[in-house]
């Protein structure tokens, strides 16, 4: 098993950019009066969730933050399942593209329910106490030397 470095080296996030690639790809053929309703709809739902999978994997300092960026995450996805109902009802999806949309909606759900492994990835241990974590306060100098900012605009 690899570390992952980026959230790009995530396979959940990797699965949700194939279902948003193939929602944008089947959605080219939706009608044009579906343009800002349903094709606008499952194309940003299908596209946020692996935006709160990546938002979430920036955020994992802290656990609580993490959770609910998974959790939105999955709603976004259980929204796309929505929106895909609704093109198949609608006769804009075969049965099979659906079904193949749906299936890979219901992996990527599949992957972010186990959150109780969130302290796997976050980065602090589980009892942190972030108060005790220092802060780089504003006035703080930054480097080893303190520089004078009248120096800087010099």
């Amino acid at each position: 098993m690899t570390i992952a470095r980026s959230f790009r080296d995530l396979t959940v996030y990797q699965r949700a950019d194939e279902v948003a690639k193939k929602i944008f790809a089947v959605s080219r053929d939706f009608p044009p009066e579906e343009h800002y309703s349903l094709t606008d709809q499952i194309r940003r739902c299908s596209r946020a969730t692996k935006a709160m999978i990546a938002e979430a994997w920036g955020r994992r300092r802290y656990k609580a933050v993490f959770i609910n960026k998974l959790d939105e995450a999955l709603g976004e996805a259980t929204e796309t399942q929505s929106w895909l109902d609704d093109a198949l009802n609608a006769g804009y999806l075969s049965s099979s593209d659906f079904d193949a949309l749906n299936s890979g909606c219901l992996a990527v759900g599949q992957m972010l329910l186990p959150i109780d492994r969130a302290d796997d990835f976050c980065k602090h241990f589980p009892a942190a106490d972030y108060r005790a974590i220092p802060r780089v306060e504003e006035n703080d100098p930054v480097g080893e030397e303190s520089s004078d900012i009248k120096e800087f605009f010099a």
